[in-house]
């Protein structure tokens, strides 16, 4: 594989399993609006949250070596499913034999990283896709840095299909709202922050907040996986110097254009060109 990668710098790739990744990409670019992106939603197989290890794994691997062969020397999983069932072995199987100069980072970590400084009551409450909240990549990630903290999670299966499927303001989403908020609020009563573990979420967050007592901070991924990202160029300005900066962002999804343009008005409030492309 190596040997057909570009050595010149380019875009940094931000991947996800459909349009969630849309809200990172947002936030990321208000971050850092002068480097150029390449986002690419597999929406022909999303969603992902309900499939299997091996499957996101495999689908996950093939967006990033397209991206590679894109140009992109640095590469963000926006999807919290990819970042809790393909991340690791990304890095630790795949990039060794890809190309040790090439960097895959996932949403998980910024997320668990920001927690010890929000948490009083050292408990607190996970909201993401049923393969997010089995793959226990939360309260592995939380752990490691605050032994401390009590971490509960739930799933929430038709929370993306609200978003997808444009009904995230309905009257409708109401019911499946509140009845996910309410049942990881029995399961621990001290909950006082909440992290919304999927990349949709921030859709409904409006709704979310109407239905989450008020005490309770509420955790979007988007504004810390933009700060962790520009901390991280920072610190390796080896990987910045292979980041070309433009102001430019590309978007390719594995669906039909027009069905992508139309979705991503939901996340984007502005007009995208996108192009169609395979993974497989």
């Amino acid at each position: 594989m190596k040997e057909h990668l570009s050595h010149t710098p380019g875009p940094i790739g931000v991947f996800d399993s459909g349009y969630g990744g849309l809200t990172i990409l947002n936030k990321i670019r208000e971050v850092l609006p002068e480097y150029d992106y390449i986002y690419l939603g597999d929406n022909a197989r999303a969603p992902y949250g309900s499939r299997s290890f091996e499957i996101v794994y495999e689908f996950t691997l093939q967006a990033v070596n397209k991206l590679f062969e894109m140009g992109c020397h640095l590469v963000i999983l926006a999807c919290n499913t990819a970042s809790a069932k393909a991340l690791r072995s990304i890095q630790i199987n795949d990039l060794p034999n890809i190309d040790t100069e090439r960097r895959v980072l996932g949403v998980i970590r910024p997320t668990a990283e920001c927690i010890g400084n929000i948490t009083q009551s050292r408990h607190i409450g996970i909201l993401a896709t049923a393969g997010t909240i089995k793959s226990e990549s939360y309260p592995l990630e939380i752990h490691k840095l605050f032994p401390d903290i009590h971490v509960n999670g739930l799933a929430c299966p038709m929370w993306v299909p609200l978003v997808e499927n444009n009904e995230a303001q309905d009257v409708g989403a109401d019911y499946f709202i509140q009845k996910y908020i309410d049942q990881l609020l029995q399961k621990d009563s001290q909950i006082d922050t909440i992290i919304l573990g999927c990349t949709h979420y921030p859709i409904l967050f409006p709704k979310i907040r109407k239905y989450v007592p008020e005490q309770i901070h509420i955790i979007p991924q988007g504004e810390y996986v933009a700060r962790s990202l520009k901390d991280y160029l920072k610190r390796h300005p080896e990987m910045d110097a292979k980041c070309t900066q433009n102001g430019n962002c590309q978007f390719y999804t594995t669906e039909a254009e027009e069905k992508f343009i139309e979705s991503a008005t939901t996340f984007l409030n502005c007009p995208i060109e996108v192009q169609r492309i395979s993974l497989e």
